[in-house]
């Protein structure tokens, strides 16, 4: 194994390669690139081994479209979504003292990676997240309690799921739905 050097860029993660391709089938969709421009950035970010070759093939993109972030919020209460919904790329969820409850077994989830930041004080929150789906919970911070979620085995080609953010005295608890 060759050691990497200390002054060398982080390689470039999956994530990273597949929110760039998802922009550019977006562009492409919405009529923003040709299909000859599509092929041509999606070989620039497939063989891409640093982060600005992978920013220089989104550099005439416009942003995200905005509908992928949105933020749900509630001071006090019950925050809750379940049965079919469209899941936003990127999802904040604020709560001061109420309960969380988001199921994503039956959701639209459009995009490789979601990315799920909490922001709780007290209060339980669950999570189901489809059966196929990769959990990563590595940039969440629990205060009193802690996080109940067994990791399961996971087919290729489910979404990934990445939980972050803070929780203060409640406890999050994730699932994978049954069916």
């Amino acid at each position: 194994m060759t050691p990497i050097p200390e002054n060398s860029p982080p390689p470039i993660g999956d994530d990273d390669r597949d929110t760039a391709v998802q922009r550019l089938q977006d562009a492409y969709t919405e009529g923003l690139i040709s299909h000859e421009e599509l092929d041509e950035r999606l070989h620039h970010v497939l063989t891409a081994t640093a982060r600005s070759e992978l920013v220089s093939a989104l550099a005439t993109l416009p942003e995200e479209r905005p509908g992928t972030t949105s933020t749900i919020a509630a001071a006090g209460g019950r925050i809750l979504r379940r049965g079919v919904w469209r899941v936003p790329r990127i999802l904040k969820v604020e709560s001061a003292f109420g309960r969380v409850r988001l199921d994503l077994s039956r959701a639209v989830i459009e995009h490789p990676t979601v990315d799920i930041e909490l922001q709780l004080g007290t209060g339980r929150a669950k999570i189901t997240v489809p059966r196929d789906a990769v959990v990563d919970v590595e940039g969440l911070h629990t205060g009193w309690k802690d996080l109940r979620y067994k990791a399961r085995r996971s087919r290729p080609g489910g979404p990934k799921i990445r939980i972050s953010g803070t929780m203060g005295f409640g406890r999050l608890t994730i699932r994978h739905a049954r069916r």
